[in-house]
């Protein structure tokens, strides 16, 4: 077996965790084994685009996580504030292309997050401290 081969137990034999990102988060960066997972910065909506800039990220930071999916066969992107689904608009178009479908996703739900219909607004109210 030559150096190259990667023993097929590594990940049952080891952590698994290679770079310093991974072990300093304790877990795998999963675009470093497929690259499918890596979002496609050219299809960002102009909103996205401006949001990234506005937030001085590089990049999509934890909007990488956000994707398209469905709940009871509707389309609708997960938020994790609310701990539930968010539907998507039954009047949107939504494209083939599952990296536009994720891109599309990310707006819908920063939207939603932002506006006053979101249940955080209320505990926002409710709770702040100054």
């Amino acid at each position: 077996m030559s150096d190259n081969t990667q023993d097929v137990d590594y990940f049952l034999n080891k952590s698994g965790l290679d770079s310093e990102r991974e072990k300093e988060i304790g877990q795998h960066i999963g675009y470093r084994y497929d690259v499918n997972l890596l979002p496609d910065y050219s299809l960002l909506t102009p909103f996205l685009k401006k949001y990234i800039d506005t937030m001085g990220w590089d990049d999509l930071n934890w909007l990488e996580d956000v994707h398209l999916g469905y709940e009871e066969g509707r389309p609708a992107v997960f938020d994790r504030n609310i701990n539930g689904w968010v539907s998507v608009p039954e009047d949107l178009k939504l494209p083939d292309n599952q990296q536009e479908r994720d891109m599309i996703a990310r707006e819908l739900l920063i939207k939603f997050q932002m506006s006053p219909r979101h249940p955080m607004t209320d505990l926002n109210k409710a709770y702040r401290k100054f």
